[in-house]
């Protein structure tokens, strides 16, 4: 018989066996622990029914004025004199001190304590003055002082000098040195100078100048200094030419879901991404012209000095490429800044500017004359604006007429081309001339009430091939075109702007020979020999 059948014997025999004595044992400790757990269970019980019937804690927002409630302000009061009662006193503690204190103890840790130099550390214990230490008549003066000046905003040259501390003669030889060099109105704002003062020549008297440096253009370092070791000679100025290179950056990527964002993380400028987007604005829809697919193309003027400085310039080129296509073309050109097309057509705007920043109080049509009486022809747009409002011309234009016109008062009228005219009345003065060229958005006068006026306002006026218009239902574009020799050359620039190669210009210039730093210790001095060996 195998020992699987035997099992269930086993088993059976276990289970009617009687307990062992430490079966027995654990039985009845066991017993008892359950009935203590049961009787701690009911005695809490009782103690929590105890506690409700006593309600120690009524709430106070409920049956105000009754005993239940009082009895509450009751506990209240008692709970709150009670903590009063154990409320610490405010008495000091007496202690006695940790180590017995005195003059020469105090000494002993301030010789010992970490300060900085600059604030009279001494460390260690035998640096600590005693009585043997006798104090200096006069603290020697640094021999040198080095600092650095910033030219303020409508600060002078001869002002910053000499709040920094350089000697009146000295700031007359300095400015007659730099004034030879360049034009003391020509440093900017905000130019930083390291300026040098020297050893005192005698006891309160100014301190001369060694040297000074600064940035004078991006490609001009300028130095005055005073040859020889010891500095007792006249200020020199030393020219230091920074080599520059004038390549234009050239950067291209994909539009994406954010025009400005790509070309930000592309490394554009933020001030070129603003002209680049209003520049292409004025020939596009951005919102619905352009794709995420499309490829922008950005060329600005760039600058590089060997000193590792970049200067970025005005916008150069905006361009859009589709499926590697050219599907816009803007170049600048000409001394007036203007962007043309690729074929040489120049800028071309929509719609027009409103002359006046005012709402229209008369529009076009017949209507009574408030100030004749009956019924005539209205041929134009009244805007209310008050006295001195400036009236711009709404585009591109010349000046045909400028001057009285009867019961228009002092009026401009400007010729756009193509036969179309406009006109701007009752002004109060004129800001032009007949004849002067004028631009989108110039100001052309000012608003008045000359002329058969009521009150102060613009009469706007617009003529197609000398006959009268509604203004509200005009929009056009103007637009020029380049033509002979120019449109060569022109377009000859553009071929040189679309083949620089993009990202070129925001590589370092390669440092020549001549441009390298005389090494100041003598070890590098003769590693740099070896290298050159």
């Amino acid at each position: 018989m195998s020992s699987t059948s035997l099992a269930p014997y086993f088993r059976n025999a276990a289970r009617h066996a009687p307990p062992t004595r430490p079966q027995v044992y654990k039985r009845q400790a066991l017993a008892r622990v359950r009935g203590f757990s049961d009787r701690y269970d009911e005695w809490k019980l009782s103690v929590g029914t105890w506690f409700d019937r006593l309600d120690l804690a009524p709430d106070l927002a409920e049956n105000i004025g009754s005993r239940r409630w009082f009895r509450g302000l009751g506990t209240m009061l008692g709970l709150g004199a009670a903590a009063l009662a154990f409320w610490p006193s405010w008495t000091p503690l007496e202690a006695r001190p940790a180590m017995p204190q005195g003059e020469e103890i105090r000494d002993e840790f301030r010789s010992q304590m970490i300060m900085p130099l600059a604030l009279g550390a001494d460390s260690g214990r035998r640096m600590g003055p005693t009585a043997q230490v006798k104090p200096l008549a006069s603290a020697p003066e640094r021999p040198q002082i080095e600092l650095v000046a910033t030219l303020a905003d409508g600060d002078s040259f001869a002002a910053m000098l000499r709040r920094a501390g350089v000697a009146g003669g000295d700031i007359g030889r300095v400015s007659a040195l730099i004034g030879e060099a360049m034009s003391l109105s020509e440093i900017m704002p905000g130019t930083q100078m390291d300026i040098t003062l020297g050893r005192r020549p005698g006891p309160g008297a100014p301190r001369p100048l060694d040297a000074l440096a600064f940035r004078a253009r991006f490609d001009l370092e300028l130095q005055v200094k005073r040859p020889g070791e010891n500095g007792e000679g006249p200020l020199t100025l030393e020219r230091k030419v920074i080599r520059v290179d004038d390549t234009p950056l050239r950067l291209r990527g994909p539009v994406g879901s954010s025009l400005y964002r790509s070309m930000r993380a592309a490394g554009v400028p933020a001030s070129a991404v603003q002209d680049y987007l209003r520049t292409v604005d004025e020939h596009l829809d951005l919102d619905r012209e352009v794709r995420s697919t499309d490829e922008f193309d950005i060329v600005i003027a760039y600058r590089r000095a060997a000193t590792g400085e970049r200067q970025a310039g005005q916008l150069l080129f905006a361009g859009i490429d589709r499926g590697g296509k050219p599907r816009t073309q803007l170049m600048r050109w000409g001394s007036e800044g203007r962007f043309f097309e690729a074929s040489g057509v120049g800028e071309q705007r929509r719609g027009l500017l409103a002359p006046v920043p005012g709402a229209i109080s008369s529009r076009y049509g017949m209507r009574r004359h408030p100030i004749l009486g009956y019924r005539r022809m209205h041929a134009g747009l009244d805007f209310r604006a008050g006295r001195g409002t400036p009236i711009v011309a709404v585009t591109d234009g010349q000046v045909v007429s400028a001057g009285r016109a009867g019961g228009c008062g002092i009026a401009v009228k400007l010729s756009h081309g193509n036969g179309l005219q406009t006109r701007y009345c009752h002004m109060s003065r004129m800001a032009v001339s007949s004849g002067q060229s004028v631009r989108r958005g110039q100001v052309i006068g000012y608003v008045g009430s000359t002329g058969l006026s009521t009150g102060p306002h613009l009469h706007y006026e617009m003529y197609r091939n000398g006959q009268s218009v509604n203004p509200a239902s005009v929009s056009f574009v103007t637009r020029s075109q380049l033509e002979g020799t120019e449109l060569l050359d022109f377009r000859q620039q553009l071929i040189r702007l679309r083949e620089i190669e993009p990202g070129a210009a925001l590589e370092d210039l390669e440092v020549l020979q001549s441009e390298k730093d005389e090494p100041e210790r003598e070890i590098e001095k003769i590693d740099s020999r070896q290298a050159l060996r």
